[in-house]
């Protein structure tokens, strides 16, 4: 990969945009949880923001993360520490497509480049927060750490009626079609009257 020089203008406000999306405290509680999750052997990150992308741009903290979430068959089956870029970055789609299977919404995926150049960091943190949500929404016994860390997803609450109950249904007004009963303008008055000269 080219090194990318300092960026000016536009690019340089889009940027700082981005930048600014990322938070400190949820980067720790995600290494809590990381941590949590894969054992002692994944390690912490230094604190910042360049030491949690360090920590998670080989691709093997987040393949130990997934593979812990799968009660059986792993998604990612080879976790494999390389320095070089393209299996860094092979790594991490792994993870991608092992969170997509787990359930995680494309639209809370971010990309590989994201990550791996540092390009918005805040879209990876939005990515293991809603992995956090899913895990504690599922309930499999697989998640590890305080279940108040992430928000519990909302569930399909389906229900069945009966055909009674439908037909009874069918004859109550609701009070959001509108009634007219006992509805005038007498006695309103809004400033005063129009002046006719």
């Amino acid at each position: 990969m080219a090194n990318k020089g300092p960026s000016y203008g536009m690019s340089r406000q889009v940027q700082d945009k981005i930048d600014s999306k990322y938070d400190p405290e949820l980067e720790l509680l995600l290494v809590e949880w990381i941590s949590l999750q894969c054992g002692a052997g994944v390690g912490k990150p230094e604190a910042g923001k360049l030491g949690f992308q360090a920590w998670l741009k080989d691709g093997c903290v987040l393949s130990e993360l997934i593979n812990s979430l799968f009660p059986g068959d792993k998604p990612v089956k080879k976790i494999q520490s390389s320095s070089m870029a393209f299996k860094q970055m092979e790594q991490i789609s792994q993870f991608l497509s092992g969170a997509e299977k787990y359930g995680v919404t494309k639209t809370d995926m971010f990309q590989t480049v994201d990550l791996w150049e540092g390009k918005d960091l805040a879209a990876v943190q939005r990515t293991l927060s809603a992995l956090g949500s899913l895990a504690v929404t599922k309930n499999e016994g697989t998640y590890q750490g305080d279940p108040s860390w992430f928000f519990k997803k909302a569930q399909e609450n389906k229900r069945d009626f009966s055909d009674d109950q439908m037909k009874a249904g069918k004859s109550v007004i609701g009070l959001q079609m509108g009634s007219n009963k006992g509805a005038s303008q007498e006695g309103m008055s809004y400033g005063r009257p129009r002046q006719i000269l």
